[in-house]
């Protein structure tokens, strides 16, 4: 059965997925999630506790035991909390405890959503589903210039290796890997502003929803 209305919005980090699931969710008038909050949310949960993000057992449990609140929190961006979600994201455990929550969001009244899983696991029978790219350069020159927007200061080589090693992790996981569903569209950023991604992605979201 078709999902109703849901948008997948799927890529790397960094390629600018967030911005436009955003304006395409205002744009259309649905709720927007950035699952990967989720995954941020539990990975900080963890460093809370003092422990790993790797351990399995932790992490399900944080995955678990994990409120609203926690996406509120400020501390959920930057690179300890980028590799730490990138730890729990690996554990079948903790995308398993987070599937029914992410699943139920959506059909709820529909919504635009976020993710590296959307369009493969989360909602396969979307009906519309973006993948957004763009050149690891790229990406890490977007990601050095908002976290020295925040006032943190990181060697650009650096949060490009950074971002190939959680672009391999997340790829190369057993669990939901992230690629591309087969039917999605490929939209590269790398050359692009946002202005012109948002015009394409809409004309194509509202053709296919028919909106």
């Amino acid at each position: 059965m078709t999902e109703p209305r849901v948008v997948a919005v799927d890529g790397p980090a960094a390629a600018g997925k967030g911005t436009l699931a955003r304006r395409l969710a205002a744009a259309l008038g649905l709720p927007y999630l950035d699952t990967g909050l989720l995954y941020r949310a539990v990975g900080r949960r963890v460093l809370d506790r003092g422990a790993d993000p790797r351990d399995a057992a932790v992490a399900e449990a944080e995955a678990r035991a994990l409120t609203a609140a926690d996406l509120d929190r400020a501390d959920l961006r930057g690179p300890e909390a980028d590799m730490a979600a990138s730890a729990v994201a690996v554990i079948p455990a903790v995308r398993a405890a987070l599937l029914d929550w992410q699943r139920a969001f959506g059909r709820s009244h529909g919504a635009v959503m976020d993710g590296r899983d959307i369009g493969t696991v989360i909602f396969p029978d979307a009906p519309v589903k973006l993948f957004v790219t763009a050149s690891a350069e790229a990406r890490a020159k977007r990601r050095h210039a908002e976290l020295l927007a925040r006032g943190i200061a990181r060697d650009l080589a650096a949060v490009e290796a950074e971002m190939r090693a959680r672009d391999a992790q997340d790829a190369g996981r057993s669990t939901a890997p992230m690629r591309p569903a087969e039917d999605a569209v490929l939209l590269d950023t790398t050359a692009l502003g946002i202005e012109e991604v948002f015009a394409t992605a809409l004309d194509l979201v509202r053709a296919r929803l028919g909106a």
